[in-house]
This record gives structure tokens, sequence and C-alpha cells, in this order.
């Protein structure tokens, strides 16, 4: 059985952003339609994630759609959105890419949940010549396979905690010790996006010097670390990386207080989407977390303002994040939907391939950051950063020509 969804996505949101009406902005009553489409995790181990995608797409429409839709010509149209539920499934992903696309009449389309799903979908919307614009899938072997049309707005993967480990590298220095006495700790899960974050962590560990004293593969169902937690506690490491998404990040986070674990440094993807911070509290202090946004980034855009407005709205108008950070999942998809706009209206045109040369073409700054993409399609205009939580709070303390705030060691 397929789970369906589709939505005007203004109606998704609060009143606050929907009273905001688009013929207060000019657009025209009798506007046509642009019908996305999405796969979305919204069951399964990635639906946390997959949840925080789908309201920033829903976020971003809505958005747009209020500041008067997409002008192609002396034309005004209007983003609508289909999503299915792919179970975080990547199977069941490609089924529901080709249904979008060969029964719902989808001829653009809004990437899913994770690395792994978009591995999956992208063979589709290739062989149709579908445009996609994807948030969500960050596996630098996405972009070695040829495609034409799928776009990505994130940075690869590789550069997820690179940072971490030239961290570690510097505070050895400062404190008199050589790089070599560094002892790392990592665990990953079994998935590209995860692989790839590990290939990145150990370019940079070979690059400073550090030692591997543990390299784990997380379990498939990423809901116990005990095997790992275990080794840790007997080799005592000086950074431990971790890569498991979501759940990944929260079965870490609880296993490290549970068994009351000392560890000076701790990297780990997915900080915000698994809402550390709201679940585990001052246990997570200290923790860096990559990061491909932060609201005290300096980026804006005409539709979305500032990064730090961008941040304010979703706190307003989406009640869920009033009392906890916006992770970078959300804010990227946003950014997606924000780059299919551009595109629209730089082809002036509905043509998918007129499309696809204009999506090539993108040099976009917007809150997020700059969008521009390789010959490959990946971004290659925006960094990542590392966000420490300190006292509750993500501050971004790498590289340093984005930091907020100084890095805290050791973590207690």
């Amino acid at each position: 059985m397929f789970h369906y969804r589709k939505t005007i996505a203004a109606a998704t949101l609060t009143s606050a952003l929907i009273a905001t009406s688009c013929t207060a902005y000019g657009a025209s009553p009798t506007a046509g339609k642009i019908l996305l489409g999405s796969a979305i995790s919204l069951t399964g181990k990635y639906a946390t994630a997959g949840h925080h995608a789908k309201t920033g797409y829903d976020f971003a429409i809505a958005k747009i759609n209020a500041a008067g839709g997409v002008k192609i010509g002396d034309k005004t149209y209007m983003f609508e959105v289909k999503y299915y539920d792919d179970e975080s499934t990547p199977a069941r992903g490609g089924q529901l890419a080709e249904r979008l696309i060969n029964q719902d009449g989808v001829q653009y389309m809004l990437g899913p949940y994770s690395s792994g799903l978009t591995r999956a979908i992208a063979p589709v919307t290739e062989k149709y010549k579908i445009p996609m614009v994807e948030a969500e899938g960050a596996s630098r072997s996405l972009f070695n396979k040829g495609y034409k049309y799928l776009f990505a707005v994130l940075s690869t993967s590789e550069q997820y905690l690179a940072s971490a480990v030239a961290l570690a590298a510097r505070v050895a220095k400062e404190n008199g010790k050589a790089p070599a006495d560094v002892k790392v700790a990592l665990a990953f899960e079994n998935d590209p996006f995860s692989l790839d974050v590990r290939a990145g962590v150990m370019d940079d560990i070979k690059k400073h010097g550090l030692t591997v004293v543990i390299d784990d593969k997380l379990p498939r169902n990423l809901t116990d670390m005990t095997p790992t937690m275990t080794k840790i506690k007997a080799l005592k490491p000086d950074l431990l990386v971790v890569s498991g998404h979501s759940k990944g990040a929260g079965t870490a986070t609880r296993q490290i207080a549970e068994m009351k674990l000392s560890i000076p440094m701790v990297a780990m993807t997915h900080c915000e989407s698994a809402d550390l911070v709201g679940k585990y509290g001052p246990t997570a202090d200290g923790y860096l977390c990559a990061t491909q946004w932060a609201e005290t980034l300096t980026y804006k855009d005409p539709i979305f303002g500032s990064a730090s407005e961008f941040n304010t709205e979703i706190k307003k108008t989406v009640p869920a994040y009033a009392k906890k950070s916006v992770p970078y999942q959300l804010a990227q998809a946003a950014a997606a939907v924000y780059v299919f706009k551009d595109a629209f209206e730089r082809s002036g045109s509905l043509d998918k391939d007129k499309l696809r040369d204009a999506l090539a073409t993108t040099d976009l700054t917007t809150f997020y950051g700059k969008v521009k993409f390789s010959d490959a399609g990946n971004n290659i205009a925006k960094p990542m950063v590392l966000r420490q939580i300190q006292g509750g709070k993500y501050n971004v303390v790498a590289p340093v020509d984005f930091a907020s705030h100084e890095l805290e060691w050791p973590r207690k």
C-alpha cells in the first residue's frame, strides 16, 4: 500500500504565515500551478530528519507563493507538492519516484531524505529526464555517475567532520602533545553517507597524523552501541567521531551518559535533527556537531531574508521548533525550493530540459548559503561549519572565519 499525501504547502503552516496572501503581493488570482513531487521518509529510521526536510519544503513553498509565486514571462505560477512516504527504504523510494512521474505526472522532483534514498531515486529521474533538486543526499558517490538532471544544494559528505580532526590536532599541539598522541575512535553507519563522512575523516587523520584505536561499524538498527562503548571505556580515546544519522546520534549520546564515559572531544553528525539538547540536556554539552547551516551566518536573500530572520520565522510559524534549534535539514530543503524558483524564472519556461539547463548555470546567494553547481551537480560554493553545544546552545566554532564562539575543550 502506498502512503500518499498531497498538499498545497501553505495550508500546512500556521496562520501567521498564511495571512500574507498571494494577492497582496500582486500574484494573479488565476495563477497556474507547478507540481513538484517528493518521496520522503515520514516513517522508518530516517523519519525524524525526513519530517524536518518536509517542513522545509512546505515552509519555502508557502513563503514563495505568498511572495507572488513563480513568474515565467507574463504568467504567474504557484508551487504545489505531492508526497509519498518512502518508509526509509531505498527500494520503495525508487518505486514511488516511478509512480510520481508516470501516474501523477510530476515533471520536477524534490529529493528524498538521505544519500541512500537519493541513490535509489536518481537513476529514475535521470531515465525520464526529470530535473531533481535535492537537499538531503550528501554522499560524494552520487556525483560521479554522470547524472545530468541531479542537483544538490548541500556540501558533500566527506567535508562533514574533517574539521573536527583538524581541531583535535590543533588542541594537541597547544597542549604540548604530538598529533600522533591523539587516539581516535570511529563509529559509522554502513550507508553511503556515513561511509563518505568516514572517508573524509580518514583523509584528515592521515594528513594530521592522528592514531586510530577503534574503527567500528554501527549495528543496522542503530539502537545499541554497547560493543563500541565498551572499547572506548578500555582504550580511552581523545576523540570520538560518530555518523549514524539522527538515530545514531541519539543512541551514542544516551549510551555515553549511561556508561559515564569521559571523552575529551566528541564529534558527530545530525545533532540538531536528533534534538540532543532537548532530549539529553547537559549530557550533550561540549559535543561538536557538523552542520550545513547556522542562523549566525551572514547569508541573505530577497525571499527569506537573512539566516537569522529565517530561523526566527520558522520558530514563530512552526510551533514544533519554537523551543529548539532549527536543524539544517529544514533550512537546506527550503533552499532547494528557492533554487527551483530561480531556475524556472531564468529559463522562462516550464520545459524540463530548459529548466535543467538553467539549473546547471545556477549562481545564487540564499539565506542558506551560496549555490553554484559543478558539472557533476554538487554545490561547490558553500562550506560546512562545525558547531559546539555550549550551555544548551549550538555555537559555531569552526572554521575560524565563520566562528561565533571559541572551542570549549575538554568537554566535561
